[in-house]
């Protein structure tokens, strides 16, 4: 049987999903405890730090690399510059060299464990959101499970369109299972008569 393909999230949904902490999960995610300020300090020049710790920061919460897509707002810079007594102006200067972007990055990756989303990963994430799929089919409740277990698991979000091929394979091979279940146990003579149930009445449009 061939694994149908269908959008699983509305525009909506695919934007929240990977959209900045509200105000609360802001202080939660984005606030940095003693150990982190210390790895932060030991960057040479105000924009370094500044930049690091916002790639920190998108590493933990949404999960994903900082990108041109993604770029942070005023007030989270803001946020973050003012627990590190920074001057959120030295964000322009930041990234201008890709080098030190990629050296950051690596190193944030290293020191903390965050860890590229694999082909292992999507094996796994496929037979967890499979056993989820005998129970719902519903895209954002697949779709938000598997992307809160990857951020516990330190795994970095992979594209959107990756989740919905995720949840929709899972839908798909939980009916295919579903189907079994049901089927299984059916003699030749069971089938006939479900056949049957399926022939129109005489005269009449309907089964």
């Amino acid at each position: 049987m061939s694994m149908t393909r269908r959008s699983m999230l509305s525009a909506t949904e695919r934007d929240n999903l990977i959209a900045l902490p509200n105000d609360e999960l802001v202080i939660q995610f984005f606030t940095f405890n003693e150990s982190d300020l210390a790895i932060i300090q030991q960057h040479r020049g105000s924009e370094n730090r500044l930049g690091f710790a916002v790639q920190l920061c998108y590493l933990r919460y949404p999960g994903v690399v900082l990108g041109d897509h993604n770029k942070p707002s005023s007030e989270v810079i803001q946020f973050i510059a003012d627990q590190l007594n920074i001057s959120p102006s030295a964000w322009e200067r930041y990234g201008f060299r890709k080098n030190t972007f990629h050296e950051h990055l690596l190193e944030l990756q290293t020191l903390y464990g965050f860890r590229s989303f694999t082909m292992s990963h999507y094996r796994e994430s496929l037979a967890r959101l499979e056993d989820l799929a005998m129970q719902t089919d519903k895209g954002i409740v697949l779709a938000t499970t598997l992307i809160e277990h990857l951020r516990g698991q330190l795994i970095l979000l992979p594209s959107i369109k990756l989740v919905e091929r995720l949840c929709s394979e899972a839908i798909t091979k939980s009916n295919q299972r579903i189907y079994q279940n049901l089927t299984e146990s059916l003699s030749d003579e069971h089938c006939k008569k479900l056949d049957e149930l399926l022939q129109r009445k005489p005269d009449s449009k309907f089964t």
